[in-house]
């Protein structure tokens, strides 16, 4: 599946969605924030697809907002009231793109290179887990352009690592480079360049597009639901969870191919 903003490619399990504006850093316009939020509901409630790979074509994994297009969608207005309310729509509607990432059943693991900017951190933030090359570098860059960042970066970044280190980035907007991001737990691994980014990457996703559909799933539901909730809540619900689905076939397939020294073979999950 191909968009001019977009590419989609899904093998063995495993959708790469790959960032396809290289020759503008992969700035996210209007028309990439439509893109992205489309792609990972569709994918997200594909069967076929059991894991996500997210990378960006180019120089850079992306460069953030485009500039050109967050400054045309404020015109002067005489009405203020009804200025605001229609930027807290296009603004909800930016990050409900983001938040289908977040959203999606399955895992989606960003492989990351170059410039990871101001939207991209927000972008990454979503996803469940990062591979970066040594050139990569992280920078909540909004501040700059006197933004508060308000598309996941505040909310999701914070769980991700130390709230201090969040505040700094924050409010100075420097960069933090893949060694540091590492050390922090913001990336799983570090690999020399793009390819081996992307490589990476692939390997993970195809590793989780094997395990059971189903298992896999409610991990990332119970992950999300339970941050920044009481344990007790988090136990509850995955209880909930387990008490419903562990009748599953996969349950059975798993056992038998345990017992079997066999590899599994899972089915997909429902439409």
């Amino acid at each position: 599946m191909e968009s001019e903003r977009i590419a989609v490619a899904v093998e063995g399990g495993v959708a790469h969605v790959e960032l396809a504006r290289g020759d503008k850093f992969n700035a996210m316009d209007k028309e990439m924030f439509a893109a992205i939020g489309d792609t990972f509901r569709r994918l997200g409630a594909d069967p076929s697809v059991r894991a996500i790979l997210l990378s960006g074509r180019g120089r850079h994994f992306t460069a953030g907002l485009d500039l050109h297009y967050a400054g045309s969608q404020f015109p002067p207005s005489d009405d203020p009231g009804r200025s605001a309310e229609a930027r807290l729509r296009h603004i909800q509607w930016l990050q409900d793109a983001f938040t289908a990432v977040e959203a999606a059943r399955v895992p989606v693991v960003a492989a990351i290179h170059g410039g990871c900017i101001g939207a991209g951190v927000d972008l990454a933030s979503a996803c469940d887990l990062r591979v970066a090359s040594r050139d990569a570098f992280f920078q909540v860059a909004e501040v700059d352009v006197a933004i508060t960042a308000d598309l996941g970066t505040l909310q999701r970044l914070s769980f991700l690592i130390p709230q201090g280190i969040v505040r700094e980035l924050t409010y100075t907007g420097r960069r933090m480079d893949a060694e540091e991001a590492a050390r922090y737990g913001l990336v799983n691994r570090i690999v020399d360049d793009r390819e081996a980014a992307v490589a990476a990457g692939m390997e993970i996703a195809r590793t989780i597009a094997a395990k059971s559909p189903l298992a896999v799933a409610g991990a990332k539901l119970s992950l999300n639901y339970s941050r920044g909730r009481p344990v007790e809540e988090g136990l509850r619900h995955v209880g909930m969870w387990n008490a419903a689905t562990l009748v599953s076939a996969d349950l059975t397939e798993a056992i038998r191919a345990r017992l079997g020294k066999a590899e599994p073979t899972f089915g997909p999950l429902a439409d």
